[in-house]
């Protein structure tokens, strides 16, 4: 139950059956290519208007890539930028009445943790080969070591499995809480407490964001490395 009712036309789709989390995906989406589209329209060599407000996002994307990857950042520039522009404008629409963060529905988060999961292993195979198994084992090579490389195979297997399941929880117990917090306090103090929590609900959607897409960065950064 949401307690605000949804904005039209979002609630024509809601109607029509559609989960509110994914009506709402879809507006997320839309904000985003509308803004893309504004910045290309006003592509000049001294950035100004939605081109510099984008501008300063990528360069915070590129910065995280390029420290964290190296060489190959570059590469996963686009994956990473997406799910973190995606997230960043999904917690942020929890934050306008009527409106529902798709970031506080565990599938939403799911499904943007799941594209991490398979991204790391499928780029850390295409890089080393069969040699990406020496990810899971730990420094050890001698035969005498044999028993705890197994050991250490197993825990590895275990920790990359509930990566996917830490991403998702993690978005969403946070978003729900800030969404529950800003509520109750509303209700508590109509007239002083929801401008102040407004605020750290934002400073929250934004750490959650980049909360995210760091983990991301550095699974993918772990699997493109060379194992030591």
């Amino acid at each position: 139950m949401h307690e605000t009712p949804f904005l039209f036309p979002v609630n024509i789709l809601i109607n029509m059956g559609i989960p509110s989390f994914v009506a709402f995906s879809w507006v997320a989406t839309a904000i985003i290519i509308i803004v893309a589209m504004l910045a290309k329209k006003s592509l000049n060599l001294v950035p100004r208007g939605a081109q510099n407000f984008v501008e300063v996002i990528m360069e915070f994307f590129l910065d995280l890539v390029d420290t964290n990857i190296g060489h190959l950042g570059r590469h996963f520039l686009p994956f990473i930028a997406t799910i973190g522009l995606y997230i960043l404008v999904c917690n942020l629409l929890g934050l306008i009445p009527g409106c529902q963060a798709p970031t506080d529905n565990l599938n939403t988060n799911v499904a943007l943790a799941l594209p991490v999961f398979f991204a790391t292993h499928i780029y850390g195979i295409k890089e080393h080969k069969f040699g990406y198994i020496k990810h899971f084992v730990g420094p050890m090579r001698s035969l005498p070591a044999l028993p705890l490389m197994i050991l250490m195979f197993i825990i590895e297997v275990i920790g990359h499995i509930a990566r996917p399941l830490t991403l998702s929880v993690r978005l969403f117990g946070n978003m729900v809480a800030k969404h529950k917090i800003i509520i109750i306090l509303g209700l508590l103090s109509p007239a002083i407490v929801p401008t102040a929590i407004l605020g750290l609900g934002v400073l929250v959607s934004v750490i959650q964001a980049f909360v995210f897409v760091l983990l991301t960065t550095l699974y993918l950064a772990g699997a493109v490395e060379e194992a030591h």
